[in-house]
């Protein structure tokens, strides 16, 4: 079973409406607080001459960057106007000093199992990337995102995966809370009916558990958003990160 008509029209409606300009989408932070942290943290485990693959990429700003740590990068995302977006900024920083050479992207539904298979037939074992992509996809498809992050590993990639924890709705009910209610980017995501913090904290290591993947190493953080709240204080979102190797 893939993503429902209904979840795949919100994002596609959502990247449709949202420029590409790094930053205009609420979690799209610079990557020195985000793909840039959590490279040091998959580093020491990977294997840097693999490709890494990043799903969920979004208009590809830690792609991009993920490109200058690893052989190649490949972002993934389930929607056509994402996808675009990333390409456009990839193409925009193209140069002799970028990575951009090294990077593509690709539209990719992560529940539709011949398609990751047929992804990671192209590459080989690679590395993962994913951040904040289980807990806002629906119940019914988490199974198969965190299966994916299997299939496209295999046996010799390594994933770094984080996601939302329970605590980051406390945080976004502040956020949303305030005199004139949500900012701009955070009301966008409401609006078109995205569901972040969805997952059970349990939830997360056991699909990850069931998918077959084995905790390297695991630790807290928080993923920072690029809106503050009333008071002028970033968003920060509390969340966990998982280092993960095949079985």
């Amino acid at each position: 079973m893939n993503v429902s008509d209904n979840y795949r029209h919100s994002w596609e409606s959502y990247w449709s409406e949202t420029s590409g300009a790094r930053g205009e989408a609420i979690w799209d932070a610079d990557p020195s607080l985000s793909a840039q942290p959590h490279s040091e943290l998959l580093l020491p485990h990977a294997d840097t001459t693999r490709t890494i693959v990043d799903l969920g990429c979004g208009n590809g700003t830690q792609t991009r960057y993920l490109a200058t740590r690893f052989a190649r990068a490949v972002g993934v995302d389930l929607t056509h106007a994402a996808v675009e977006h990333a390409r456009r900024a990839a193409a925009a920083e193209a140069g002799p000093d970028s990575a951009a050479g090294l990077v593509e992207f690709q539209q990719l539904d992560l529940t539709d199992t011949d398609a990751v298979r047929a992804l990671h037939a192209r590459l080989g074992d690679s590395n993962v990337y994913m951040r904040a992509v289980i807990h806002q996809s629906e119940p019914d498809a988490r199974p198969r995102v965190a299966t994916a992050v299997a299939e496209i590993i295999g046996s010799a990639g390594r994933a770094f995966v984080v996601e939302l924890t329970s605590a980051s709705r406390e945080v976004l009910q502040r956020a949303a809370g305030g005199p004139d209610g949500p900012g701009p980017k955070l009301r966008r995501v409401f609006q078109h009916n995205l569901k972040p913090a969805d997952a059970a904290d349990d939830e997360i290591p056991r699909l990850l558990a069931e998918a077959g993947l084995k905790v390297l190493a695991t630790g807290e953080t928080v993923l920072p958003q690029t809106e503050d709240h009333a008071d002028g204080t970033r968003i920060d979102l509390p969340a966990r990160w998982f280092v993960l190797a095949g079985a």
